[in-house]
């Protein structure tokens, strides 16, 4: 998970340094971790923060803020109520143990199976769907609903399939450029240098990977804690959680 300077914290939030301290005084923000004498706040306070903008922005006062706070940290915290904020920021390298790939309960011969093979994310074997990648396997074997988290996952491949064959494009262009740069517009590499090159582009490759994925990371944490935000905030206002309600 980030962790933020609190002058870091301000600039992030768009919230100055002095409010942040007014909030954390008055109770509506969580005190941050202490490391000797630096604070150091992370995104569930990131995620506070862009709260409480949103009820400010929707009439309420900071005390009345405060009160929706401290009612809810009277049984629990706010993440665990909720039961969404640690699923979505989660730890910065925790990643799911993948084990032998294991059929995905969905219909072998359905629309989404179909779909599925056809990105290439799954094969049907044996009248069974079987996930390609075994920590995507893992991941839809544990799922409570398959049907649904299948079908979310094909919106996003659907809605993404444009920009990722731009982005692909860029990156290919890129590296054609690092390419003769590297060797020369019309350079035809010798044979003992063949391998040398070779490494070194497919060096670039997995440095590129490693950048858009951390680009990816970074940018998908700061939707999520927006979504977050406002997923808590309409909760808040409209009172539809209940303490003890099943999810």
């Amino acid at each position: 998970m980030t962790e933020y300077r609190l002058e870091d914290l301000a600039q992030e939030s768009g919230i100055s340094a002095r409010n942040i301290r007014a909030y954390r005084e008055r109770g509506l923000l969580d005190p941050p971790r202490r490391v000797g004498r630096s604070a150091l706040y992370d995104d569930y306070h990131l995620s506070q923060l862009n709260t409480i903008s949103q009820l400010l922005r929707k009439g309420y006062n900071s005390a009345h803020i405060a009160e929706f706070f401290a009612s809810m940290r009277q049984g629990t915290d706010l993440a665990d109520i909720l039961g969404l904020q640690q699923a979505v920021l989660g730890e910065a390298n925790a990643e799911p143990q993948s084990t032998n790939p294991a059929a995905v309960a969905i219909d072998a011969d359905g629309e989404e199976a179909r779909k599925l093979a056809a990105y290439g994310l799954a094969a049907v074997e044996g009248g069974e769907v079987v996930m390609i990648d075994a920590v995507a396997a893992d991941i839809l074997a544990r799922a409570p609903d398959p049907g649904l988290c299948v079908r979310a996952l094909l919106r996003f491949v659907e809605s993404t399939e444009g920009s990722v064959e731009q982005l692909a494009a860029a990156f290919a262009a890129s590296l054609e450029e690092f390419y003769r740069e590297r060797v020369g517009a019309d350079y035809l590499p010798r044979p003992h240098e063949v391998d040398e090159i070779r490494q070194t582009l497919q060096d670039y490759r997995l440095l590129g990977e490693k950048v858009m994925l951390t680009r990816f990371d970074q940018a998908a944490r700061r939707h999520m804690v927006a979504s977050a935000s406002e997923y808590t905030t309409g909760i808040m206002i409209s009172g539809a959680w209940e303490p003890g309600r099943p999810d």
